[in-house]
This record gives C-alpha cells, sequence and structure tokens, in this order.
C-alpha cells in the first residue's frame, strides 16, 4: 500500500471510522478530505460537491490556509480534470498537472501543483463529487517538495495510492449519503415541529379569540342596564386579549428559523432571550462564558432544549427571573436554565415529564450522546442542565 507515514491497515481503519463519526454533511466532507491527505502523505487534498449549473455546491480543502483560501477567491467551476472525473467516472493520476492538455489554469493565489490524483466519489451512477489529492510528500522529514515530476516523469503518487484512494472514495459515498439522509430526517423533524406548533398557535388564539367574543358580546349586552358589571366584563376582555398577544409572541419565537448556520449557538440563544425579555414580565439574561463550537447536531439539541426550558419557565412557573448560561465544560458544553418560579415535585416524573416536556428534552439531549439533569422543589424555583460531549 501507500509509502506514506500512514500506511496500513490501522491507518485505513482510523480513516473509516473517523468519516462513520460524523453526521453532518460538511463534517464529513472535511473529515473525508483531511483523512485522504494524512493516510496518502500528499502536501494538498480537495472535495468537491458539484451543483446543477456548472460550479460546486461545496467544495473543502485540506493543507491551505484560511488566508490564502480567501486569496484564492471563488468557488472553482467545473472545467478541466475536475470536469473530466466528474463527468467521466474515471480516476486521474498525472505526473504533473500543469501538463495535461486539459488543464485551464488556476487563479495567481492558487499553490502550485504538480503531481496529481483524483478518483470520483460514486454512489452507483451518480457522481457525488470528486476527490484529489497534490504534490505527494517525497523529501525526507515528510517536508513538502518543490512541486515537480519525479526524475523518470512518472507520477509520485503509485497505483497502490489510487487503488487505495478509490477504497477511500467507495466509504466516503456511504458516509456521505448517510449524511444527507440524517440531514433530510432533521429537516422533516424540524417541519413537523413547526407544524405541530402552528396547529398549537391556532388551537390557543381561537380559543382565547372566541371567549374575547364572548365576553365583548355581554359586555356590550350589560351597557346600558348594568354598566358595573359591563366595566368588568371590559376588563375581562382586556386580560383575554393581552393572553392572546402572549400566545401569539410566544409561537413567533418558536416558529422563526433558528440562525444556527449564521450566527451560531451563541448569538442565536443571545437574540432569542432577548426576544423573550421583552415580550414577557419576567426578566429573561443569558450568558455565554468560554464556549466553543459544537456539532451542529449537539447545537441544535441544545438550542431546542433551551427553548422548551424558557418555554416552561415563562408560561408555568411564574417565575421574576429566568437565567440562561452556556459555558465550555472540557471539550463540550453544559447548558443551564434556572428561574425562580413555582417549581414542582421531582417525585412526581410522570406528571411533571408530561406537563414540562421532560421526556423530550431528555430524548434530545440523549440522541446527540448528552445528558439532562432536573432540580427542582416546590416553591424553590427549578433548573435544567444538560450537557453535550462536543466533537
Amino acid at each position: 500500500m501507500s509509502q506514506g507515514p500512514r500506511s496500513g491497515l490501522a491507518a485505513v481503519s482510523s480513516a473509516l471510522l473517523a468519516m462513520s463519526r460524523h453526521l453532518e454533511v460538511r463534517d464529513v466532507l472535511k473529515t473525508i478530505v483531511a483523512s485522504a491527505r494524512e493516510l496518502l502523505d500528499a502536501e494538498y487534498a480537495a472535495l468537491g460537491v458539484p451543483d446543477d449549473h456548472g460550479g460546486f455546491a461545496q467544495f473543502v480543502v485540506d493543507g491551505v490556509s484560511d488566508a490564502q483560501w480567501k486569496a484564492i477567491g471563488p468557488l472553482p467551476r467545473q472545467h478541466g480534470i475536475l470536469a473530466a472525473m466528474l463527468h467521466d467516472a474515471r480516476p486521474e493520476r498525472l505526473a504533473d498537472v500543469r501538463k495535461d492538455p486539459r488543464f485551464e489554469g488556476w487563479p495567481a493565489a492558487h499553490p502550485d501543483l504538480a503531481d496529481f490524483l483524483g478518483v470520483p466519489i460514486r454512489d452507483g451512477d451518480e457522481v457525488l463529487g470528486a476527490l484529489f489529492l497534490a504534490n505527494k510528500l517525497r523529501s525526507a522529514g515528510g517536508h513538502a517538495h518543490a512541486p515537480c515530476p519525479k526524475p523518470d516523469g512518472s507520477c509520485g503518487f503509485t497505483r497502490e495510492d489510487e487503488d487505495l484512494l478509490g477504497l477511500l472514495a467507495q466509504h466516503a459515498a456511504i458516509a456521505l449519503t448517510n449524511a444527507r439522509l440524517y440531514e433530510r430526517s432533521r429537516e422533516l423533524t424540524i417541519a413537523e415541529e413547526r407544524s405541530r406548533l402552528a396547529h398549537e398557535l391556532h388551537d390557543a388564539v381561537s380559543q382565547k379569540l372566541f371567549s374575547l367574543r364572548l365576553t365583548a358580546q355581554a359586555a356590550a349586552a350589560l351597557v346600558d342596564r348594568d354598566p358595573a358589571r359591563a366595566k368588568g366584563e371590559l376588563h375581562q376582555v382586556a386580560a383575554l386579549a393581552a393572553e392572546a398577544v402572549d400566545e401569539l409572541r410566544a409561537a413567533v419565537v418558536e416558529l422563526r428559523p433558528a440562525a444556527l448556520d449564521e450566527d451560531g449557538l451563541i448569538a442565536t440563544l443571545r437574540t432569542q432571550t432577548q426576544v423573550l425579555d421583552r415580550a414577557h414580565n419576567a426578566r429573561v439574561t443569558f450568558t455565554g462564558k468560554g464556549f466553543r463550537a459544537l456539532p451542529a447536531a449537539q447545537e441544535e439539541a441544545l438550542l431546542r432544549v433551551a427553548q422548551e426550558a424558557l418555554h416552561n419557565a415563562l408560561r408555568h412557573s411564574g417565575a421574576a427571573h429566568v437565567d440562561v448560561v452556556v459555558q465550555r465544560r472540557g471539550c463540550g458544553a453544559v447548558l443551564r436554565v434556572t428561574d425562580d418560579g413555582s417549581g414542582f415535585d421531582p417525585k412526581a416524573v410522570r406528571r411533571a415529564g408530561r406537563h414540562l416536556g421532560l421526556v423530550s428534552m431528555r430524548d434530545r439531549a440523549g440522541g446527540v450522546g448528552g445528558s439532562l439533569t432536573v432540580e427542582s422543589a416546590l416553591g424553590k424555583g427549578t433548573t435544567i442542565e444538560m450537557e453535550v460531549p462536543g466533537g
């Protein structure tokens, strides 16, 4: 197999396990590229997932710094060797990519590539992407050589390297397909949640508005013959209207798409707590301490549990203050939502679980390898704590 420092069955097994450990498409792509580059001892590695418009929906590189990547500019188009791999679905192993007749150049800031090894990532007849390596590291000490072909004009990458990268690409296709299925499943779950919330909004607000209408009619009928009772009914109208507004505000916050991809967990939670602080009488505060980015599935689970815990505290506990804290713990993080409300008896697990959504929160925590603990007592508030392991 490859003559690189990570050759052998153990290295291959390590790479395959790393690929299967991730569920998010972007994480899977990064792991595939990093594993291929390390396993086959290359200076650069990249993976492109094509779109339907002649470009790439995603393009992941390894061996290029963020500053270099930014200087290179926009994502490449499907042309040259990349297009050949995508359209012909066959491996490409070249002694010097710059001398191939299909070579069409690259941007000024692009690193110089010489020997080249690329394979398509296929799922049956569908080409999911193109995985390629460049500049085989041949010098002593594992340092990058100057990009040039071997003295005999042959490619630095061997046929054994090609076979190994092909094996990696087969498993990459499985990992990538599974990640796509997971993301689609998550999208369906989010759609189901939004549908459920929409139904709850409809039911709750409809009931409030129906009661408001009846009370207003009663007040109108009493205005002439019993002004005092009419006044009481009008106070009830005002109270019902306020409750309907609260229902709408809470639902809007929950229905708003979480900006996790764009803003991250900390910014998203800070924004949502600020909205809730304005919408409710209770004081809602948020603190983020030493947090670092987590796998997307864990961040989403933390967000959903925080939303559920906030909903419980603001709607059911009568709390004057709700505090949300997210902080780093080891490689992972911990979320803590504390209120000074009425609390409940933790021994009444079944009743409290139904009423406060504890079962759902525990399922979310467990689903990403985390844990959930609940501390509460009658008249002494409640603390919901969720910990996730990181990645």
